[in-house]
């Protein structure tokens, strides 16, 4: 006669499963703090990878679009695991990617217990932005710059200098309740209207110097770069949906501006440029 045996739960091998899921949550995580501050897919995919291979999960698999993460875990001898985390397209903030960037680094040199990387991460995801005046002047400085660099004078670059400070101000203050579309088609309506101003005022010769140094703060370079580098990295889905989502920012500025000028062209029959 044959005896069943239950064999009673091993408390060491629930503490492994417990700390092999708690690492996969950091290491996505980490992977949602690169991914949302404008990291590029492959760095996202490497960061979550080596965390999980520097704590002993031999059995993780991470697949990283634009705006998602999809994270599993389990073999044989490891437990199953899996999560999907939706991360919405937004801006960059490239000092939390460092930041993240160098914790990785620290994680594989032996740095970090677990249970520091709750805190480290905390730490990172709370560091503040950049305050809202020095990007309104990052902005003017920004703009006034570019329209020198683009054939305008320094009368030009005095009035892309202000409207560069005004767009921004109206993308901090009023912007951000809107959607990107309508927000870049505004923005660039914007400074082309401030731009005609100032063109009537005096203040500049070349109005499409001025427009182009102006708009220069709404170009999203970031998410321009990060489609290439995806793209060539073979991730062509992410690659894609970046470039759409850059093309759509650029189609709406080139709409604000010639909305305007049709405007302009319908109230008083000139054109400036």
């Amino acid at each position: 006669m044959k005896l069943e045996e239950n064999r009673a739960p091993d408390p060491k091998e629930e503490s492994m499963a417990g700390d092999r899921q708690e690492i996969m949550e950091i290491a996505m995580r980490a992977g949602h703090i690169l991914l949302e501050n404008g990291a590029e897919i492959s760095r996202v995919e490497e960061t979550i990878d080596r965390i999980c291979r520097h704590y002993g999960i031999q059995s993780a698999n991470s697949f990283v679009l634009s705006n998602g993460i999809f994270s599993t875990m389990g073999n044989q001898r490891e437990e199953f695991f899996a999560r999907v985390q939706h991360i919405p397209v937004s801006g960059a903030h490239l000092n939390r990617v460092a930041a993240v960037n160098q914790l990785s680094r620290e994680i594989e040199e032996g740095k970090h217990t677990i249970a520091d990387l709750e805190r480290c991460l905390d730490d990172i995801e709370n560091m503040p932005g950049k305050r809202n005046i020095v990007q309104i002047m990052a902005s003017a400085v920004g703009s006034g710059a570019f329209c020198l660099f683009f054939g305008g004078d320094l009368l030009d670059s005095a009035a892309a200098f202000l409207s560069g400070m005004l767009l921004y101000v109206y993308i901090l203050y009023g912007g951000y309740r809107l959607s990107r579309l309508v927000e870049h088609i505004l923005g660039g309506a914007l400074v082309t209207f401030l731009c005609m101003v100032f063109y009537h005022l005096g203040l500049g010769h070349n109005v499409s110097s001025m427009i182009i140094g102006s708009v220069i703060p709404m170009i999203p370079g970031v998410a321009f770069t990060n489609a290439i580098r995806d793209l060539t990295d073979g991730d062509y889905i992410a690659g894609s949906v970046r470039m759409m989502d850059t093309a759509l920012v650029v189609l709406g500025i080139a709409l604000g501006v010639g909305m305007m000028f049709t405007a302009y062209y319908r109230i008083t029959g000139g054109n400036l440029l």
